[in-house]
This record gives structure tokens, sequence and C-alpha cells, in this order.
């Protein structure tokens, strides 16, 4: 893995390799750098509760490391059979001294959306930041004629179904000053045709973020989007060709593919009371170059 902060051997793409879904972290070659032992903290999040959703890796992972340094406690949601992977980032947040909460979830289910919310609540003593991180992709395949609607089903339920669903059950429970972040995507604004139905649920969470900041604004309450590029997370080696693998990411200005540690900081700045408090409905790339409008 390259060092912290060194990350030009990424211009190199990856070696070929294959995982089915979700994915592991320890099975990727390289292992991505979620800031394990490059992020350092400043209490900007002193005392706030969080739940990630996806927040066993990839930028999840990242995310739950840097809100936990930043002075948070934080529940990760995450699939049953993504335990290894949660219990690792379980003991990161511990390390930084913060309350881990471990919500085994599956999405897709809407009455398991609002349990999800009441176990977050109940083990942090309340919720101040709601992250809609988890999503899922599928590329393997030769167009349109393939999306049966089983894959259209997961997708949009994962992907644009929960984090409204979410957001519904965390309302009671937010108030002014609290903050939803969603992960969208830079297929919003630059859609390629083998993930027509992913790029299409991260179009409407860009939409849908304008409207919930729109609505909660009055509550004080802040709604705002990241727009990840390219990052190494197992999401990748588990849904894309392997021979697409190789050059992942290089096709970015920047030369190569982001690591789940590059996008942290924008999630802590967004989540912030007070560096980001007059910044609700926005978009915020993290995308190695490429446009985010």
């Amino acid at each position: 893995m390259p060092q912290p902060g060194d990350y030009d051997a990424l211009k190199d793409g990856f070696p070929r390799q294959e995982q089915t879904l979700p994915g592991a972290t320890q099975q990727m070659d390289p292992v991505p750098d979620h800031g394990e032992e490059s992020y350092r903290g400043n209490a900007r999040l002193h005392g706030l509760r969080a739940l990630i959703t996806g927040g066993d890796s990839g930028i999840g992972r990242a995310v739950a490391i840097a809100f936990a340094r930043e002075g948070a406690d934080v529940a990760i949601a995450y699939l049953p059979d993504e335990d290894q992977d949660a219990q690792d980032t379980a003991e990161w947040i511990r390390k930084a001294g913060r309350t881990a909460v471990l919500c085994p979830t599956d999405l897709t289910d809407p009455q398991a959306c609002q349990t999800l919310i009441a176990d977050a609540v109940e083990g942090l003593g309340g919720l101040d930041i709601l992250v809609n991180n988890a999503g899922v992709q599928m590329a393997r395949d030769d167009g349109l004629a393939d999306m049966g609607l089983e894959r259209i089903d997961r997708i949009f339920k994962t992907n644009l179904y929960a984090p409204l669903l979410l957001v519904q059950a965390a309302l009671p429970h937010l108030s002014k000053g609290s903050s939803v972040i969603n992960v969208s995507s830079v297929q919003a604004f630059q859609p390629s045709t083998s993930l027509l139905d992913y790029a299409a649920t991260k179009a409407a969470l860009n939409n849908l973020t304008v409207n919930l900041a729109a609505e909660l604004g009055e509550a004080g309450i802040r709604v705002n989007a990241v727009a990840p590029g390219p990052i190494w997370t197992p999401l990748q080696p588990a849904t894309q060709e392997p021979d697409k693998i190789e050059s992942f990411g290089t096709d970015t200005p920047l030369g190569r593919a982001g690591q789940p540690a590059e996008c942290a900081s924008a999630f802590v700045f967004l989540a912030s009371p007070t560096e980001a408090s007059y910044v609700s409905g926005t978009v915020l790339g993290v995308t190695g170059g490429k446009p985010v409008f």
C-alpha cells in the first residue's frame, strides 16, 4: 500500500482482481487507505453522534475513523456478510476513545430502516449526523438487456429509497445544527452506460438533497451531498469487470483513482456545525478533477 498521502503509484492502475458482492477489504490488492495512520483530528465534531450507513469499509470506514478522531461517537450500518470489516472499523473508532455501535442491517427492507435509526439512537443516546453512504452498483453486463428487475430493485432500494426512509425515521431525533450527508457520485454528472441504473439513482439523490435542504432548513437542519469519483473500495473489484480494474481511475485529470482517506475531510467539513453552518443544499465533488456540474 502507498504511504499515507503518497498515491502516485496508483497512476499505474491496479492488479487484475475480482470479488463477489459485498466485497472484503483485506482481499483487495492493494488494501485501501482509510486514514488509519494519517488522519489527525481537531475536535471539530466533539460530542456529536453520527450514523454512517455502509460504515464497515471504503468511504464509510474512512468517514467513521475521521469522525471518531474529531470527537464523535459513531454507529455504523452494514450487511451481515460484512461483519469482519465492521468489527475492524469499530476497533478504529474505539481506539480513538469513542463509542462504536454496530448495526447489521439490510437497507432494502423498509422496516429495517426504521429499526436502524432506533438502534442507533439507543446506542448513541441521540443522533446529530446521518451519513447515507451505503450504495450498490453492478457493471458486469452487456447493457440494458441484462438489467433484470431484481438488480434494478436492489440498486434503487439501496441507493435511493433507503436514504429517504432513513431521513424520515431520523427526523424526530434531529434538531437545529444537525446534518444529513448523502453520498452521490460523479456518475450523476457523467453517467456510464454500464451503470445506467446506478447513475440514475445518484442523479435523483442530488435532487433529493436539494429538496430536503429546502424543507428542513427552517428547522436548522443542513442537508448536503458528497460526490466521489473513482475511489478504491471493495465495491470496485466486486462489481467491475476484472480487466477494467487494471486501469481504474486513470481517466481522471489527476491520472489516478482516489483513496477513501481522501474523501473523509469533505464529510467532516459538511458535518461540522460551525465550519459549514451556512452550507446546505450543495453537492461537493471529490473526483480527481472530473466536473460535478
